[in-house]
């Protein structure tokens, strides 16, 4: 059961039509909260809201907020959405959303009888803060290169949470989003994976895709109970489009827990056990002792026979970010203490701007 409390907004701390930040006085003190106002409508100082703290009673880390459920002194949303596209059906929270695809779509045309993305890489990453070091990694390689991030529903559901996508945005690093499933609030709204690759192609212009949950993995120390298991789906689903599927491997050496160390066991069953397809794995350039302990680790879960491992170099992406000042936090580490991470997306990244290379200098 969730956990609820009723408070009044004593102050504003941020603002936007997609996200509201605000202080709560609760009956048990004063707690941070966030909002969608296309979801409650707006929020005013003064005003008595309905606040879900399940994520603060149970002390999380990433969601660790309470969020705003209600508006007792608000009218609600404005405005009905624009389409009958309805995500997170049959929740109290459902909202309408204009799907890309759907017949009121003025793109329904164009994707009714799409089934490729003509070969357009596709990078599939386990976490959200890859997204970074991948879209840095392709900007470095080509600065003009159209990139489009689609996030699925495996993490955070509203794109406006994430604030690592309104920065790559600001900075120029994505030029579109794209959110699939039950996620929503990305320029172009899809029902599933595959039709958000074909809309990030089709519509978007995109000359790859970065795909990725949103905000907040989840694991359970099990083998298979791990919401990043869906890179293994996803990269399935862009060789079935005719894509060219790029695996981001999840890297780290700062992470004590064994089974993260070095590359993450989460990779390892995401391209092992829910991956058919052969993608091309990109293996970061890193130091001899560290690139040792890498190449030894993929090779002895069979992911060479599996898959094209492909080294890669991963510093030209992390520059770039450090000169926008881009700060990536990744499973709650800055960036300067997750720069083997960061390389491993940077790597991912740089192959797939060499396959968009590829395409244009055959065409």
């Amino acid at each position: 059961m969730g956990a609820f409390r009723e408070g009044t907004v004593v102050s504003i701390v941020e603002s936007s039509p997609q996200l509201v930040k605000v202080h709560v006085e609760t009956d048990s003190g004063t707690i941070a909260a966030v909002g969608f106002p296309s979801m409650i409508g707006p929020v005013r100082s003064g005003d008595r809201v309905v606040v879900n703290t399940t994520a603060l009673e149970l002390d999380l880390g990433t969601g660790g907020e309470g969020f705003l459920l209600w508006n007792l002194d608000g009218a609600g949303s404005l405005e009905r959405g624009p389409g009958h596209i309805i995500k997170m059906r049959y929740t109290p929270w459902q909202t309408e959303v204009a799907s890309v695809e759907a017949p009121e779509s003025s793109h329904h045309s164009s994707l009714e009888k799409i089934v490729s993305i003509e070969g357009m890489p596709v990078i599939a990453c386990g976490l959200h803060s890859q997204i970074a070091g991948v879209a840095a990694g392709i900007r470095e390689k080509l600065p003009k290169a159209v990139i489009a991030y689609v996030m699925t529903d495996a993490g955070s559901l509203p794109l406006a949470w994430s604030n690592l996508v309104r920065t790559l945005q600001k900075e120029g690093f994505i030029d579109l989003t794209c959110t699939v499933g039950h996620a929503f609030g990305g320029d172009l709204e899809a029902v599933n994976v595959f039709s958000g690759l074909a809309a990030a192609r089709v519509v978007g212009r995109a000359d790859v895709a970065i795909v990725a949950m949103g905000p907040g993995v989840v694991g359970t120390d099990t083998v298979l109970g791990f919401s990043g298991i869906e890179q293994g789906q996803v990269l399935d689903a862009a060789a079935a489009l005719h894509g060219k599927p790029v695996a981001c491997l999840r890297v780290s050496f700062s992470d004590q827990r064994p089974r993260h160390h070095g590359v993450s066991h989460h990779t390892m069953t995401a391209l092992t056990i829910a991956s058919r397809s052969r993608a091309t794995v990109a293996v970061p350039d890193l130091p001899p002792e560290l690139s040792e302990t890498l190449w030894a680790q993929l090779r002895s879960h069979g992911l060479a026979d599996r898959h094209a491992l492909v080294g890669a170099g991963g510093d030209g992406g992390l520059r770039l970010l450090e000169e926008a000042g881009v700060d990536v936090r990744s499973m709650g580490r800055p960036m300067k203490d997750g720069r083997v991470a960061i390389l491993a997306a940077g790597a991912a990244g740089a192959i797939g701007a060499d396959a968009i290379s590829a395409d244009a200098s055959q065409a």
